[in-house]
């Protein structure tokens, strides 16, 4: 006879099946557009019918969901890979390289994003009793996780509530807390209670992190960069780097191009405008630095961009 307090265990039957009316719930809100915002604030729909050619975006922090599809990310030199069987989580804003590797006609990719509140992950913390890891030793700041048939029906409740628009303002918050409260119980809870955790290295390198996002203009100095975060120079760099697989110079050169790509891309910048507006000084380290990155010289990536996008 089992336990009274036994845990049922979940089947990948039921796995597969709570994907499956996840992927109908994307599908049918997203309907032929790539990326649609919805009205829950922070919830992004993606849909692709082919796969995709890297791209090169900032993923704030965020838990992504595959519904069906598969998708890699990369992180500096880091590959991270996952499907409808695992999630991706970003506990800070993070320059990346990302495409889908599995989409067809027949099954798209159908997946979403929601953002984490780090503030309230903090509150559920205190609320919950859930002790708080305040570990000095940095862990990176992206993981993939294993999916949970609880984790999959909360999100299936927050995409239900798109049919209750009135409702969206009251319901959604505590459906976020929720799933905030079960990535929290999940394997890596840890990670988030190390960004909300004030004194940790993770903390301080998120707060590095925010600087460079809002300052990504200015000349680097890595001294002025680990005093806001209150480390040595030496112990900065290490974890900076353990926790975003990149040197503070190489997230603020990503951070650059990709906002120099966006500008020409979106505002009708020419090159020239772009390098000086994202901080560049020399327009030829402009050009060498944005071809090593996106695969070609600024006029010719944007006007391939444009021509797909018409396509």
């Amino acid at each position: 006879m089992e336990g009274k307090n036994e845990v049922p265990v979940e089947t990948p039957e039921e796995l597969s099946a709570a994907a499956r009316v996840l992927a109908k719930s994307i599908a049918r809100w997203a309907g032929n557009e790539n990326q649609m915002d919805t009205a829950i604030p922070g919830l992004v729909l993606h849909r692709w019918e082919s796969p995709t050619e890297p791209t090169s975006y900032t993923l704030n922090a965020s838990i992504c969901l595959i519904a069906q599809g598969a998708k890699r990310v990369l992180l500096g030199e880091e590959d991270y890979v996952y499907d409808a069987t695992r999630f991706l989580i970003s506990s800070v804003d993070l320059p990346v390289v990302a495409n889908i590797i599995e989409a067809t006609r027949e099954k798209p990719y159908l997946g979403l994003i929601l953002e984490l509140d780090l503030r309230e992950i903090s509150q559920l913390i205190v609320d919950s009793g859930l002790p708080l890891n305040r570990s000095r030793q940095v862990q990176k700041g992206m993981a993939v996780g294993t999916l949970s048939l609880p984790l999959l029906n909360t999100f299936q409740r927050l995409m239900d509530l798109l049919d209750e628009n009135e409702n969206i303002n009251i319901l959604a918050p505590l459906i976020k807390r929720e799933i905030f409260f079960r990535l929290l119980t999940t394997n890596q809870g840890p990670r988030l209670q190390q960004i909300v955790a004030s004194g940790s290295h993770s903390h301080q390198i998120s707060r590095a992190i925010d600087w460079l996002k809002n300052n990504y203009t200015r000349p680097l100095r890595i001294n002025d960069l680990a005093a806001h975060a209150g480390m040595s120079k030496s112990a900065f760099h290490n974890q900076f780097k353990t926790m975003t697989s990149m040197t503070p110079l190489q997230f603020q050169k990503r951070l650059r191009l990709n906002e120099a790509r966006r500008l020409m891309l979106t505002e009708n910048l020419d090159a020239l405008a772009a390098t000086f507006e994202v901080g560049y000084e020399s327009p030829s380290q402009f050009s060498r630095e944005y071809s090593r990155l996106f695969g070609a010289p600024p006029l010719r990536d944007i006007k391939s961009l444009r021509q797909t996008a018409s396509a």
